[in-house]
């Protein structure tokens, strides 16, 4: 266990002037992460869109780092995809990871960045990793098949992180949120995952006037939802708080059944049809829970309720994403 940080003369809220860079700040997390410093009224944020910075180009990335000299990072930039997208681009997903971490951490350290967070995700852990997962069950067996590569890279950067701690005192933080969801979500037909997929199929099903929606499997599998906003709340708390070696769990501590998950939806988004649940299709993990016992021992506990969670995401869902 790291101790907090108690160097009043580090402290990230207190600078609402300080250079901060968000990677990735496009996407679910860090879109999300913006708005959280942006309400804390931070002045300097430094964003770049893909098109403006290419993050698997070293030289481009540190030319930026040398131009901007952020005081603090955080890196939440990465190749993301759903089970056929790892399974059809493996080496996407491995080397464009890989560049992106080891370019920002790396560029970070040399230009003087006071602090960085790292982002990763629970599908570090092993297949058959005890329930709840502690943060020590981190390479302690098999990764799951279908996104071993995406994993393997998110792991290096755990490890990176340490590494640079560890060689150079660089205060590299990783914090490993479980799923997610809220506003910017990937609401995809095809490739997108479970709660936005049920999202979108019950408002259109509702539209249509539909007597039913099929949803695959048995309904049985527990997972864990956290809204990404609370994450966002997380990662201010941990450059506050955190300087430790290990990477540090964010959950929300309470699982719910996929059948659960489907009613509630059901409810929010107001169709009155049927729910048929296709038994012959497959489950997948029957549980999959994170331990974020760590994260409150340091002091953050989440704060958005499932349910309210989705009336709000629901509500960005229709404002919008093209019907």
């Amino acid at each position: 266990m790291g101790a907090p940080n108690t160097d009043s003369s580090s402290s990230f809220l207190t600078d609402k002037s300080a250079k901060i860079f968000v990677a990735g700040h496009r996407g679910l997390v860090g879109s999300s992460i913006v708005r959280k410093l942006v309400s804390l009224n931070f002045t300097n944020l430094i964003l770049r869109s893909h098109a403006e910075l290419d993050l698997t180009r070293q030289s481009d990335v540190d030319a930026f780092f040398a131009a901007e000299k952020p005081d603090y990072v955080i890196l939440s930039a990465a190749k993301v995809g759903g089970i056929h997208a790892n399974n059809t681009y493996p080496a996407d997903f491995i080397a464009i990871n890989l560049q992106i971490q080891t370019n920002v951490i790396d560029s970070s350290f040399r230009h003087g960045v006071k602090k960085l967070l790292f982002l990763g995700s629970s599908c570090i852990y092993p297949k058959f990793a005890p329930q709840p997962i502690p943060e020590s069950a981190l390479l302690t067996g098999p990764l799951e098949p279908t996104n071993e590569w995406y994993a393997v890279a998110k792991i290096a950067g755990i490890k990176m992180c340490q590494a640079y701690r560890i060689q150079y005192h660089f205060d590299a933080i990783s914090g490993m949120p479980t799923n997610l969801y809220g506003p910017n979500d990937n609401f995809h037909p095809e490739n997108s995952h479970v709660l936005p997929a049920l999202m979108r199929r019950f408002h259109e099903a509702k539209v249509k006037g539909a007597k039913e929606v099929v949803v695959w499997g048995s309904g049985s599998p527990l997972r864990e939802f956290l809204h990404v906003d609370d994450l966002a709340d997380a990662c201010v708390y941990l450059m506050e708080n955190y300087g430790g070696l290990e990477h540090v769990n964010v959950g929300s501590g309470k699982e719910v059944t996929i059948k659960e998950l489907a009613e509630l939806v059901k409810e929010v988004v107001g169709f009155q049809g049927e729910l048929v649940w296709d038994t012959s299709k497959p489950d997948g993990t029957p549980r999959k829970l994170m331990d974020s016992s760590k994260l409150a021992e340091v002091g953050w506990r989440p704060k958005i309720e499932l349910r309210d969670g989705l009336v709000d995401t629901y509500k960005w869902y229709l404002e919008n994403v093209k019907q």
